[in-house]
Parts: structure tokens; C-alpha cells; sequence
């Protein structure tokens, strides 16, 4: 943001509805890219002031002709800014990112959670999964942040959950998302290069959202991508570096009934035609069923 066009702001702007108004115009000029959390300048910016003033993050219309103290101005003004001219995600802004209904942790130690998987645990995943209460062990692949490693454990409540990563500094991102939900008796993080660290152990359920950007892809990722760690987004010059790993070694760590649920982005089409053997079932998300996939451990055999 030009300092004069800041100072005029900060001279000018009196209440919710100005900074409102401001941040959408100036994310709007700016042509900001929204994939971490809003999906468009309203909702990143509304999301952005609300949470700057410690505002509940659902309720906009009360406080839209709330007059701002000249230090609260400055707090939303400084936000906007670093949203628009450094352009970083507002999750690692805030420090929070949402799926569902739980919040998280987060900073440029991990990716900002984003996973069609997440439904699927809400859901615990019903039908493919009949009694939640049978899963005894499941396995957090690439965990990142915790997220899906927390939700699997609200997902199926007698269950342990292994969160397994590469980067001890994600590990320690986890660590504090684990503690928050008070999970430190029923999630292990472990640190691993994929299964290497695991030996013998199997479980009920191995859940992945794997990097699996194609090299192509990476490159062409905006801005806002690059703030986070390039380990969690690219995956080989297909994307499915990672999958092929999982692919190999998921059936040797499942149990007999073990289900096996994947995501990997836009790659079904080189997917299937990489392994035209594997019986793939494409799980219907909010996006469709392109996004995830299960196999059974007898699939994998």
C-alpha cells in the first residue's frame, strides 16, 4: 500500500464498514490470489478485521457502525497492508486456519490446511467405514499442521492416532495443535522420511493429503503459495512422488480390513493411468470425486 494512501486511510476511516469497504478495494486492485481459507476479497477481508479486533468471526452486521479507537484503525490498516503488498495468506497473518468447525495453529512451518479429507471425517468416513467404533489405530500420513490427525481422533473416538512427518518443524506445529485439543494421550507424532520410522506396525485406517503439486504446477503457483514450505507442495514432475510411496508401502501397514484414503489434487488422470491395475475408489467430496481416493489393504497386496 502507497504511505500516502495509507495515511490518508488512517486520517479518514472511522468505523467497521470503512475498513471493510477499504480492505475489499484494495485486495480487489491488488488482485489477491484466495485459496487458504476465503475464496474471495469480502470474505478475507470481513474474516481479517474481525479477527484483528477480537470480534466473534461469525457475526459481521453488529458491529459494522462501531467507530474504531485510532489504535485499532492502525491494527486493521497494518493487516490490510501486509495482506496486499507482501501478499501473504491471511492464515499465516492470523496464525489460524479453519476446517470445519475446528481451528488451528498455524505458521510458514506448514501448509495451510486444506483438505477434501476433512469432510470425509466428519462424516467418519460412512459408508466405506460401518462402525467408527472398531477403528483401534489410524495412520496420519505428512500431517503437517495435525489437522487431519486431530480430526481422525474426534472422528473415531477409541482410536490412537500416528501424525507422521519429515519436518520436525512442522512436528512442532503439531505439537501445539495437539496440546490445544488436549490429544497428547491419543496422538503420537513421529518424525519419519514416510514409513521408513514406522517397522512393523499396522492400522485400521492411513489417511494422506501428500504434497502432490506437479513441477510444472509449482512454478506457476501465485504468490501467496510461496510463503509456504515448498516440501509440502511439490511432489516429483507428476505430483505423484509421494503417492507412489504410500502406494507401495500402505499395504504392508494395514490390517486385514485396513482402508487406505488418499488425496492428490487433479491427478486422477495420471494416476489411473500410472497404476490401470489399482482398483481406485474416488470418494465424492464438495468438489467432486476427483480429489480422493480408497483402496483396501487387499487391493494393495
Amino acid at each position: 500500500m502507497d504511505i500516502n494512501h495509507f495515511s490518508e486511510a488512517s486520517a479518514s476511516l472511522k468505523t467497521v464498514r470503512d475498513c471493510l469497504r477499504f480492505a475489499v478495494s484494495r485486495f480487489n486492485e491488488a488482485e489477491l490470489f484466495f485459496g487458504h481459507g476465503s475464496g474471495n476479497a469480502y470474505d478475507e477481508a470481513a474474516y481479517l478485521i474481525l479477527h484483528t479486533l477480537n470480534l466473534p468471526l461469525d457475526r459481521l452486521d453488529p458491529f459494522l457502525d462501531a467507530r474504531l479507537t485510532q489504535s485499532e484503525l492502525y491494527d486493521v490498516l497494518d493487516i490490510v497492508e501486509r495482506r496486499t503488498e507482501q501478499r501473504i495468506p491471511a492464515a499465516y497473518l492470523t496464525n489460524q486456519a479453519w476446517l470445519g468447525d475446528l481451528s488451528f495453529y498455524v505458521d510458514e512451518r506448514v501448509i495451510v490446511p486444506r483438505s477434501f479429507i476433512a469432510e470425509l471425517l466428519r462424516e467418519q468416513l460412512a459408508p466405506w467405514i460401518s462402525d467408527a467404533d472398531r477403528i483401534g489405530n489410524v495412520l496420519d500420513m505428512c500431517t503437517g499442521s495435525g489437522c487431519l490427525a486431530i480430526l481422525a481422533a474426534h472422528a473415531f473416538p477409541h482410536a490412537h492416532i500416528d501424525a507422521v512427518d519429515l519436518s520436525a518443524d512442522a512436528l512442532d506445529v503439531a505439537q501445539y495443535n495437539v496440546t490445544d485439543y488436549d490429544m497428547e494421550d491419543r496422538i503420537s507424532l513421529i518424525e519419519s522420511d514416510m514409513f521408513a520410522k514406522l517397522g512393523g506396525k499396522k492400522y485400521d485406517l492411513i489417511i494422506s493429503n501428500p504434497p502432490y503439486v506437479d513441477a510444472s504446477s509449482v512454478a506457476a503457483l501465485p504468490q501467496e503459495y510461496k510463503y509456504e514450505p515448498k516440501l509440502a507442495l511439490g511432489s516429483g514432475a507428476d505430483g505423484l512422488n509421494a503417492t507412489r510411496n504410500i502406494l507401495e508401502h500402505a499395504g504392508e501397514h494395514l490390517n486385514d480390513n485396513g482402508v487406505l484414503v488418499v488425496e492428490i489434487g487433479h491427478n486422477r488422470d495420471a494416476l489411473e493411468s500410472a497404476y490401470p491395475g489399482l482398483p481406485f475408489i474416488w470418494l465424492e467430496v464438495s468438489a467432486g470425486d476427483e480429489y480422493v481416493f480408497m483402496l483396501h489393504r487387499n487391493d494393495l497386496r
